[in-house]
């Protein structure tokens, strides 16, 4: 799996990332436009890598990466594919700690996760969901080339949420 680019690369959680986790889940714009998912401690958040993110690599072939810097290695944030039980399809999903959003990390993450999703799992079509309010990610996701798709999901919580579609196979890359 060679998911790089000129400044980051992706790589799989391990369960030494828990307190990497612990600061990413726990910080305001996660907690405001993902949920919180009560990662408090080092115990929390190993359950949810093995069960969320390295089963997932397991059960799936893809899963959320860890996005690091290509420089110091240092995780920055999360970019990779879920499969929900409540989507047809996998969909793109990010996160990336407050020192690193408005840089373009995110949209490397993403246009990389999009490759990757085209040449090496051969998908046609992504999904992507974000809160109403989530205008940040909306942005990106439609200069990313999603679009609206006029259904209505919604959350564990019961909260709308805005889904988008991506057309792989119309993408150059």
């Amino acid at each position: 799996m060679n998911l790089k680019s000129n400044r980051i690369y992706l790589r799989e959680a391990v369960e030494t990332d828990t307190a990497f986790f612990i600061e990413l889940m726990n910080m305001p714009g996660w907690l405001e436009h993902i949920g919180d998912r009560n990662i408090k401690t080092d115990a929390d958040a190993l359950c949810y890598i093995e069960k969320s993110l390295i089963n997932s690599y397991k059960i799936n072939g893809f899963g959320l990466y860890i996005m690091c810097l290509n420089d110091s290695h240092k995780p920055i944030g999360l970019c990779g594919l879920v499969k929900r039980n409540t989507l047809d399809l996998p969909d793109l999903g990010f996160a990336v700690l407050p020192a690193y959003e408005g840089k373009g990390y995110v949209r490397e993450g993403s246009e990389v996760t999009l490759q990757f999703a085209k040449k090496d799992l051969k998908l046609d079509t992504l999904l992507a969901i974000t809160s109403p309010t989530n205008k940040r990610s909306q942005n990106l996701l439609e200069r990313l080339g999603f679009s609206i798709v006029p259904k209505t999901d919604y959350d564990a919580e019961g909260e709308v949420l805005v889904t988008y579609s991506l057309c792989l196979t119309d993408l150059s890359i």
